[in-house]
């Protein structure tokens, strides 16, 4: 056998069949990989679609429970139009009321999904009441998770409420994972199912497009196939040159392809002189480093990726928390920006300091040039910068969503060795933009749930507000027997005073009274405006006796109030009568039954007076 066979043999046994074996893997660990990138952006979409779904669900279970005070003690003749006017005022797609067993009344779209549901118990006088509501038609939440390479369908049984692909609309789709053909068009379907109305299954289909990522396929493949031939043909080539040491080299590149292909690029070729296999392991030395290199890159892009995953849950897990929205920012902004620490700084209102909530990193000996950098932002355009040293700073402001609003709040960053270009100060700026809207959103949550249940002329506790605080302490007397009491308070001759002196003079005379009852009770008391001029206390661990005390004070505090006339000098005095119970088996009704009774002896009795309820007033007739 002439050396020329041997070292064609040798190179097809020792390079071309290690290569092809590598070439193989490379290429399967490319499809793989572009396998999962498709399966992990469905699954990606698919879970997106599930968390819209439940968060359109819960706001609409909030319409629903509106909905429900609504339409509350309707007649059931005028409940269709009832509810009607409600939802159309409410811009509701749909709702769905049900009352006891009868058959459900339908308002709107049929195909709305994502619905929220309220209980309306029943009482002697009325059946449960079912409301179900939608904030959201099948359509819009289609296309809301509508992207390139993604298309939903939702159905509900056999019936398509949408579709963002129309071939696709009666077409089969998997009941969880699988793939479809659409047209020439490859799918990968991840199907989620959820809960529609009266508990209808809602199979929402997220399908992503296989054909989108065949882009950056070919071109791994063609990388990858460009590295196997180039090293095939300088193995080739130097294979022809080898003399004498061609079987020392040739074990030595040997060596070095499997370290390679198991991974360790730890150990380069040794390589002496200047010829050409000198030249091939440098080269191969190279391509080694350059592969340790991409690895690594790929390494920082997967941690990356899993930084932004974990990012995204806490954004939902802290959607309404002020102080985790903030640090979540600050976070964000330091890694968006490659800074290393920072802070955020917050005030209340304009007219108040800013003050440091949370920071990242050590910031001590930087105080000088963060101040600095905060005070540009705040007197210029929202943006200031400064530097120590090598330490650089960027601060960006966090302002009303109108031009020339006020800050409420700076973030700060840092790093060192590279000043922010004008790319980092937009990024900072769109992320400014972003978190102060996030915080607009907390802000007006918290405004909504604070209105739902305070009065706004009094700001006690709203009626509905004294109904959640009373049936929750008789739930507690039930079950551990304590007593709770019960004052019910009306002002003496208050629509004299309205006609007299006018309804703004009366809404005074209300707010005064309101703060006595806040002055004369505990913490743990409940003061609430019942209805109209009479107010209420509900006293937790307070037996009739306890209550009565409390009564007087408050009404002694009352009389004792000098109240300012709006119209010339002089001031008014008022009185109050009130009315006192308790009870200790858990009976709501029937404790405000007997508060109201003893209200309606005091006011007969010749008012500016407290009166405990007994047993022979609990048959008086409520109220006056």
């Amino acid at each position: 056998m002439s050396f020329r066979t041997r070292l064609a043999t040798f190179f097809i046994l020792i390079v071309v069949v290690p290569m092809a074996a590598v070439g193989f893997l490379v290429f399967s660990l490319i499809d793989q990989s572009q396998t999962g990138k498709t399966d992990a952006r469905a699954a990606g979409a698919a879970a997106a679609a599930q968390n819209a779904y439940n968060a359109a669900s819960r706001s609409a279970s909030f319409d629903a429970r509106t909905i429900a005070r609504g339409i509350a003690g309707t007649p059931a003749k005028q409940l269709m139009r009832r509810v009607t006017t409600l939802a159309r005022g409410s811009g509701l797609p749909r709702v769905d009321v049900t009352i006891g067993s009868g058959p459900t009344l339908t308002i709107g779209d049929p195909t709305a999904v994502a619905p929220g549901i309220a209980i309306v118990r029943a009482t002697t006088s009325q059946p449960q009441w079912s409301i179900e509501v939608s904030e959201l038609i099948a359509a819009d939440y289609a296309r809301s998770l509508q992207g390139q390479g993604i298309e939903v369908v939702v159905r509900s049984g056999a019936t398509t409420l949408a579709s963002t692909l129309p071939a696709s609309a009666r077409m089969s789709l998997p009941a969880q994972h699988g793939t479809v053909t659409v047209g020439r068009a490859r799918y990968r379907v991840v199907t989620e199912s959820l809960s529609g109305f009266h508990n209808a299954r809602i199979a929402v289909s997220v399908l992503s497009d296989v054909n989108s990522t065949n882009g950056s396929l070919n071109e791994d493949r063609l990388l990858a196939a460009g590295f196997i031939i180039a090293f095939l043909i300088l193995a080739f080539f130097f294979a022809l040159l080898a003399t004498r040491a061609l079987e020392g080299q040739l074990a030595r590149f040997l060596d070095a392809a499997r370290r390679l292909g198991s991974g360790d690029f730890s150990s380069p070729i040794h390589t002496t002189g200047r010829d050409e296999f000198a030249a091939l392991g440098e080269e191969f030395n190279s391509m080694s480093r350059q592969l340790e290199h991409r690895l690594e890159e790929l390494e920082q892009e997967r941690s990356r990726v899993l930084s932004g995953i974990r990012r995204i849950g806490e954004a939902f897990a802290s959607g309404l928390d002020r102080a985790a929205l903030l640090e979540l920012s600050l976070r964000t902004a330091v890694d968006a920006t490659g800074a290393d620490r920072g802070r955020v700084s917050v005030r209340a209102s304009t007219v108040q300091p800013l003050t440091e909530t949370t920071r990242v990193g050590r910031l001590a000996g930087l105080e000088e040039p963060i101040f600095e950098a905060e005070r540009r932002a705040l007197e210029d355009d929202g943006i200031g910068e400064a530097s120590a040293g090598e330490m650089h700073i960027a601060t960006i402001a966090l302002g009303e969503m109108v031009p020339g609003g006020p800050t409420h709040g700076l973030i700060t960053v840092c790093r060192e060795g590279r000043a922010f270009t004008g790319e980092d100060l937009e990024l900072l700026r769109s992320l400014a933009s972003r978190a102060t809207l996030a915080m607009a959103n907390v802000n007006l949550h918290i405004e909504t749930q604070r209105q739902a249940v305070t009065d706004d002329l009094t700001g006690l506790a709203s009626h509905g507000r004294f109904q959640e605080v009373l049936s929750s302490e008789m739930e507690q007397v039930r079950r551990y027997r304590y007593p709770v009491g019960l004052i019910m308070l009306d002002i003496d001759n208050f629509k004299s005073v309205n006609d007299a002196y006018g309804h703004l003079q009366g809404d005074l005379v209300l707010r005064y009274v309101a703060d006595a009852l806040r002055e004369t009770t505990r913490d743990v008391d409940v003061a609430a405006r019942y209805g109209g001029e009479e107010l209420a206390l509900v006293l937790p661990h307070t037996d009739l006796e306890g209550a009565y005390e409390m009564a007087e004070r408050a009404r002694a505090a009352i009389e004792e109030r000098a109240i300012p006339r709006l119209e010339g000098d002089g001031v008014l005095r008022i009185t109050a009568s009130v009315g006192v119970a308790a009870s200790s088996d858990g009976d709501k009704d029937d404790l405000i039954a007997a508060a109201d009774n003893a209200l309606y002896v005091a006011k007969h009795e010749g008012k500016n007076r407290t009166v405990r309820a007994a047993a022979e007033t609990t048959n008086v007739p409520a109220g006056e």
